[in-house]
């Protein structure tokens, strides 16, 4: 299992990031699939999540209307689209691919949010 994950990097407050998470080695229209982020000094948080058939549930209130998660099944990635990013939003983010007893977990890529 590999999972290739981009779009991260240092944005203004106000600004717009895309991270992307290009997954193989598993039946990635099949699994769920989440992004998470963990702030230094604080624990994992589960951001989104993303069913097989394109459900969405937003799990932090403080980006509900901000992010959106989506999928692309035939390209096997799955996608953060963050507008409106603040300071507080500044986390390792990481993609998740979870099914039955399945789950694995990208590298994480960094978002900071600063001027």
């Amino acid at each position: 299992v590999r999972f290739v994950e981009s779009g991260g990097g240092l944005v203004q407050p106000g600004g717009s990031l895309r991270l992307s998470c290009a997954g193989s080695g598993f039946p990635f229209s099949a699994y769920y699939m989440r992004w998470s982020r963990q702030a230094p000094g604080k624990e994992r948080e589960s951001v989104a999540t993303i069913t097989r058939t394109g459900d969405i549930t937003t799990n932090v209130d403080s980006v509900k209307g901000r992010f959106i998660i989506s999928r692309d099944n035939t390209k096997n990635t799955v996608y953060l689209q963050m507008n409106s990013l603040k300071p507080e939003d500044t986390a390792v983010y990481y993609c998740n691919a979870f099914y039955g007893l399945s789950d694995y977990w990208g590298q994480g890529t960094q978002v900071t949010v600063s001027s």
